[in-house]
């Protein structure tokens, strides 16, 4: 299992053109022969090529360099130098390659299978035969090939998913996803236990399925960077759907359930405010402790005043799942494109 990295910084330089060539060739009756200096080769290009079959950036945490070939010089005989062969360099689908210098987007690949040209190649020069006239017969000058583009990169990984859990450090988040999809991320009882995020695939109604996001936890604060902080808030980015998940333990020390909701959704809007306006269903999670059933009251006459919908569930003993997947087939945005304006 490959450690989840989203985050690196690499260096790209694309490929020089050769030299166009000053050659003549020996031929009677033609001043010096006859130019027949060949162009030279264009330089090999960066291209970024997405792929799905990776989840990680770790490969460009152990190399940071890539460079292009250059163009082979001309030749005489007008024989013109070979291009450089370009380098591809994979990245999961969903990267955003940002220049390190201007923080300018540079590409942004949220399919299978795209590319992006990122640094060109230098154009190879011409040779002194592209220089002949009728009164320069014997051009004795050739131009030099162009220099590739180079950059220094930042790759930015946000994951590609429908359904994003959001919610606070062991409200039940990892216990969910493994409770309705195959993923197993890992489970336990201290803060912070999901330290990366996980995708899971649920199936729905319908005979369709969905992409859920297990997103590390959110705390009051983590848009200024506070706990996990904005490494994984930039994760719900491009989900269309949001589970706000509260925790209906009585003994869990934090705010009540309805302010709970409040400091999440608040977290979310600082960080980005069209993000808050995606669908979204409350869940209430642990609704079979003891005492459980005071928050979830509470949760639900506030959220029934609001407009808002609400599912109760314990995840450990799949109590109420099945309504929760029959709440989020109802109100998940089938009909909308992948790529709307929201999540460019």
């Amino acid at each position: 299992m490959s450690i989840f990295i989203d985050e690196a910084s690499i260096a790209v330089r694309a490929g020089a053109g050769g030299n166009g060539c000053i050659s003549f060739r020996r031929e009677a009756h033609v001043p010096r022969g006859g130019p027949d200096g060949g162009d030279g080769g264009h330089g090999g290009d960066v291209i970024f090529r997405a792929s799905a079959n990776l989840n990680t950036l770790i490969d460009h945490r152990y190399r940071r360099h890539y460079i292009a070939e250059s163009g082979e010089h001309g030749r005489g005989k007008d024989q013109t130098g070979a291009n450089g062969q370009s380098v591809i360099i994979t990245v999961p689908v969903g990267t955003m390659i940002e220049d390190a210098a201007t923080h300018d987007v540079l590409a942004d690949l949220q399919h299978d299978s795209q590319e992006a040209v990122i640094a060109k190649g230098g154009r190879g020069g011409r040779g002194n035969a592209r220089f002949a006239t009728a009164t320069r017969r014997a051009p004795r000058f050739a131009e030099p090939g162009g220099e590739g583009e180079s950059f220094s990169l930042v790759l930015k990984l946000k994951l590609l998913a429908d359904v994003g859990l959001v919610g606070y450090p062991n409200v039940g988040k990892s216990t969910l996803i493994s409770a309705i999809s195959a993923a197993r991320p890992k489970v336990a009882d201290y803060p912070f236990t999901t330290l990366i995020p996980h995708l899971g695939i649920v199936r729905m109604p319908g005979n369709r399925s969905l992409v859920f996001a297990d997103i590390p936890g959110i705390i009051e604060g983590a848009h200024e960077g506070h706990g996990l902080g904005l490494r994984f808030l930039r994760h719900v980015e491009r989900t269309r759907f949001l589970l706000f998940l509260i925790d209906l333990d009585p003994d869990n020390g934090r705010a009540s359930a309805v302010e709970e909701y409040q400091i999440l959704k608040r977290e979310l809007i600082q960080y980005r405010a069209d993000i808050s306006e995606r669908p979204a269903l409350l869940v209430g999670t642990k609704k079979d402790l003891s005492g459980a059933e005071v928050k979830e009251l509470e949760l639900r006459d506030w959220a029934a005043q609001q407009g808002l919908p609400v599912v109760c569930i314990s995840a450990p003993i799949t109590e109420g799942l099945r309504d929760l997947i029959k709440a989020i087939a109802e109100r998940y945005p089938w009909s909308e494109t992948k790529l709307n304006a929201g999540m460019e």
